[in-house]
């Protein structure tokens, strides 16, 4: 008996229950090894083939087998939305008065090809010029600090992304976006045109002025 199908405990109307002395959670996942070979042919090619698959029961749903990627060929997976574009062991966190820490990431350890620059920019008086980029169908989900002030010197040119956009993960533990980190521009400090940063001014004046 599939535990999700007809009348298993997983499906949608089952006709039993399990006997535990607290209650179930409303979606319940039950995961078990499947304990025999499986493999996976596709047009004609063996694409999957392993002795430790596990077999994940949904409500609703029929059993899904998951594989080790190890025992995955290779050249058949097309990764997109879980592609991984930075894995870093040396972030850089950044504290702002009245902002959500913001993590950035060096940019050696950021796939290059999933940063496509983004023609507008912004200005910030307290770490300068930034530079956006699209990944994939995001649109700025990721910024760049290329030469930041030297007061925050040691985020130049690493780069920084918009959880809220992309997936981030801080030892295992997926990040969200907090409050505070939605920047609303308001007042001379968020104000300033890309322009007016070309033609020059005073960066003493403005901070007097914030």
């Amino acid at each position: 008996m599939g535990l999700s199908w007809q009348q298993g405990p997983l499906a949608t109307h089952p006709v039993g229950r399990f006997l535990t002395p607290d209650p179930l959670p409303e979606r319940l996942l039950y995961a078990e090894p499947l304990r025999r070979r499986l493999r996976v042919r596709f047009d004609g090619d063996w694409i999957a083939d392993s002795e430790d698959v596990v077999l994940l029961h949904e409500p609703g749903r029929y059993p899904v087998a998951y594989f080790p990627e190890p025992a995955i060929e290779p050249a058949v997976l097309v990764r997109d939305g879980d592609w991984v574009v930075a894995d870093t062991e040396r972030p850089r966190v950044l504290y702002e008065s009245g902002f959500a820490p913001r993590w950035y990431v060096p940019r050696g350890d950021v796939d290059p090809d999933a940063l496509a620059p983004d023609d507008r920019q912004t200005f910030c008086p307290y770490k300068g010029l930034a530079s956006y980029y699209d990944i994939g169908g995001r649109a700025r989900a990721a910024w760049s600090y290329e030469e930041a002030w030297p007061e925050v010197d040691r985020i130049s040119n690493f780069v920084s992304f918009e959880p809220d956009k992309v997936d981030v993960y801080l030892d295992g533990m997926r990040l969200a976006l907090e409050p505070g980190q939605t920047v609303v521009p308001h007042g001379i400090d968020r104000g300033f045109d890309v322009d007016e940063v070309d033609r020059g001014f005073d960066v003493d004046e403005v901070f007097a002025t914030t």
